[in-house]
């Protein structure tokens, strides 16, 4: 009887001195472009413990499963999030407030409209004056990352080098279609803006000098701009004011906007892959930092002529 009540009592001691104990879990925090939150505050709902973040956004408490947590930083929705939820691998999403400079993230417009907004900015940045400060080359570097996420809201063929195709295809015919509206506008202005007069902005010779650079180089000049972020904005209308040749436009339009695009997504694509399969390394983890990359890749050539770009005239010495 004696050994009966002792087994009784330890098979009732199990909740209290197992069940009870907190849980050590490892979690990490992120907002919903994917982005790590460093040094943000976490506080369990019930035991009052605090905890932060590291540079990484990982952080480990000693919670059960059945807690709830708060995650406190600024820019960020503090609602209580139950652990019972938690995402696979312990990673908990967090949603971050908009600010203005959300519009220069890419995983802002891939996750808030998907394919169709991409197609609407690559576009509007090729096509219409107020679209040079959307981000296209990191847009589309992105985008390749994602390429079957954003097939799926098409149609998903299944196949993942068959849905980077279809992305390319459909990114491609907004580009191209961008720069001939873009084309089209300054063939229109064009032939007025030849009798204004000289302002303090405008000037007759920068319209003829533009108008012999496209006669040398128009084809080039249209390729490489795709390349290089707010030139390609001008790009078109440009060509379109001085009168370009508009079956040389149109071949080359469609030769570097293939050239641009394909080189972007399929960057991006096949890059994610490689370090993920080769080295571990997720560079989906580290957007920020190939984004900033890219924007410095491409924009050098600009930063390199404005800085250097000028010819000191040369002085004949006096005798």
């Amino acid at each position: 009887m004696k050994n009966f009540i002792y087994a009784v009592l330890f098979f009732l001691s199990i909740p209290v001195l197992g069940f009870s104990q907190s849980d050590s879990l490892s979690l990490k925090i992120v907002n919903q472009y994917e982005s790590e939150i460093p040094v943000a505050k976490i506080i369990v709902i019930g035991t009052g413990k605090e905890y932060e973040t590291d540079l990484q956004g990982n952080v480990t408490i000693a919670s059960a499963k059945t807690d709830s947590i708060k995650i406190i930083k600024r820019d960020y929705d503090a609602d209580a999030i139950s652990l019972i939820a938690i995402q696979k691998n312990n990673i908990i999403a967090v949603n971050k407030s908009f600010t203005w400079k959300d519009l220069l993230t890419p995983m802002f417009y891939i996750i808030n409209g998907g394919l169709w907004l991409m197609l609407f900015i690559i576009f509007a940045e090729t096509g219409l004056l107020v679209g040079f400060f959307f981000p296209g080359d990191s847009l589309l570097f992105v985008a390749g990352i994602f390429s079957d996420k954003l097939a799926a809201s098409f149609y998903d063929t299944g196949n993942s080098f068959l849905n980077l195709l279809m992305v390319i295809a459909l990114t491609a015919i907004a580009g191209i279609l961008g720069n001939a509206a873009g084309y089209w506008f300054g063939k229109r202005i064009g032939p007025t803006m030849f009798h204004w007069k000289d302002n303090l902005i405008f000037k007759q010779k920068y319209l003829h000098q533009a108008h012999d650079f496209y006669e040398k180089h128009g084809g080039g000049a249209v390729v490489f701009a795709r390349f290089v972020p707010i030139v390609r904005t001008f790009a078109p209308i440009v060509a379109g004011i001085v009168q370009m040749d508009q079956k040389k436009f149109t071949f080359f339009n469609i030769t570097g906007c293939i050239a641009w695009v394909a080189s972007m997504l399929a960057g991006g694509h096949y890059l994610d892959k490689f370090f993920l399969e080769h080295y571990h390394f997720d560079i989906k983890k580290h957007l920020e930092v190939i984004v900033i990359g890219i924007v410095l890749i491409t924009t050098a050539p600009v930063i390199i002529k404005l800085v250097f770009g000028k010819v000191k005239p040369s002085v004949t010495p006096v005798k």
